[in-house]
């Protein structure tokens, strides 16, 4: 009951050293902008585009400034104006509500599930308030996108993936983002591969794709893209299409392209990482495990569980007394925002109804992350500490 673990959660690994490499070129010609380059030469941040747009399996690909300016972007290229409502989880994290309110539109809020996705009977109730769907694959969970996607399509509703946790997973062999109109990801520090910041927006559809790249700043210098429609798509946009900044430098791209590369053989670790955890809690007296879909595939850079129906004063023992040996969990159910954990009743910029069975679960919900600077012996202590933790509390209601 003693041990403790001493490694960081918020270390992650160093950036690969072919990253490296390609970041000195850049530094050492520096032409950092995605748009300054030499005669004859493709820019870092278009042949990255153009690799992303091939993982996924996407027409088009934009690579912009951060996974919140893709959601924002994502919204504007699909026509949402001020005033708009927007369907949105309400299991998920501050950027989402966030893109929708910079917007003046207002989140419409849709409860999760004990499997920590979109409840989709609540989704059905209520798909007639809005015409778009901003979808959060909170935390890596999918949820059955065939019949979400029968359900936006026989209301009307448009669907923005929120892929920032679902990079290089899957649903029934489809990619995540290859489902609704727009798929946008996150290249931030704790997501599957890493600039600090950054992102991607990704659509089959030309015009979404010509509006975001003008959205982006192109400049109308949009023919250096790789991964975007022809110049006659622009044609019909550029003038009624607003400038609102948002591109990917070159600096970032260089250090992106190879962690893409390898993110694949990346998943397999994290999965591993993931598999020994959920193995070193089963059984736990109190603590219910995730349900996944078997039709979903996942990258395990975290992992939740639910304290379901437990007082909040002895989950916050819990997160105490695993903290004091080294363990770091966060919780979703504080009265409080803290860090990366906010509920949709702690927006007050985004009006909301109270969601009793949703807020029954979003009390229980305990979430960790797994950096792959973790060995899976770290792994199993971990879940050891959390177990005894988890059991000794348990033991005391």
């Amino acid at each position: 009951m003693s041990t403790r673990f001493t490694g960081t959660f918020t270390q992650q690994e160093p950036i690969p050293e072919d990253g490296i490499e390609a970041a000195l070129a850049v530094l050492r010609h520096g032409r950092l902008h995605r748009y300054n380059t030499a005669a004859g030469e493709l820019s870092e941040t278009a042949l990255l585009e153009q690799e992303f747009a091939g993982f996924t399996g996407a027409k088009y690909a934009l690579a912009v400034a951060s996974g919140g300016y893709a959601l924002g972007c994502a919204l504007r290229a699909v026509g949402v104006k001020p005033g708009d409502k927007v369907l949105t989880n309400a299991f998920t994290l501050a950027p989402v509500p966030g893109a929708i309110a910079a917007l003046g539109a207002q989140p419409v809020f849709v409860g999760v599930t004990e499997g920590l996705v979109i409840d989709l009977e609540d989704l059905e109730a209520k798909a007639d308030q809005a015409n778009v769907l901003m979808l959060s694959h909170m935390r890596g969970h999918l949820c059955d996108m065939d019949r979400l996607m029968a359900i936006c399509t026989a209301h009307g509703v448009t669907v923005i993936e929120d892929c920032a946790h679902t990079m290089g997973a899957e649903w029934n062999g489809t990619p995540s983002g290859r489902f609704g109109a727009v798929g946008c990801f996150s290249t931030q520090t704790y997501k599957h591969i890493n600039s600090g910041e950054g992102g991607f927006l990704i659509t089959d559809d030309a015009e979404i794709a010509a509006r975001a790249v003008m959205l982006s700043g192109s400049y109308m210098l949009y023919e250096r893209h790789l991964a975007a429609p022809g110049p006659e798509v622009f044609e019909q946009i550029k003038y009624d299409t607003p400038n609102v900044s948002g591109r990917m430098d070159n600096l970032r791209a260089a250090i992106l392209r190879p962690q893409l590369r390898a993110l694949p053989e990346q998943a397999v670790r994290w999965n591993a990482r993931f598999h020994t955890v959920e193995d070193g809690l089963r059984g736990t007296p109190g603590l219910t495990l995730i349900d996944r879909d078997a039709r979903g595939r996942f990258v395990g850079s975290s992992i939740q569980f639910l304290l379901l129906d437990w007082a909040a004063d002895k989950v916050q023992e819990v997160l105490r007394r695993c903290a004091a040996r080294g363990v770091e969990l966060k919780w979703f159910g504080g009265s409080e925002p803290s860090g990366f954990t906010s509920r949709y009743d702690s927006w007050r910029y985004a009006p909301s109804q109270p969601m009793p069975q949703s807020d029954r679960i979003l009390r229980g919900i305990v979430d960790m992350r797994l950096p792959l600077t973790f060995s899976l012996e770290d792994c199993a202590l971990i879940a050891s500490i959390i177990r005894d933790e988890v059991g000794a509390v348990f033991q005391q209601a």
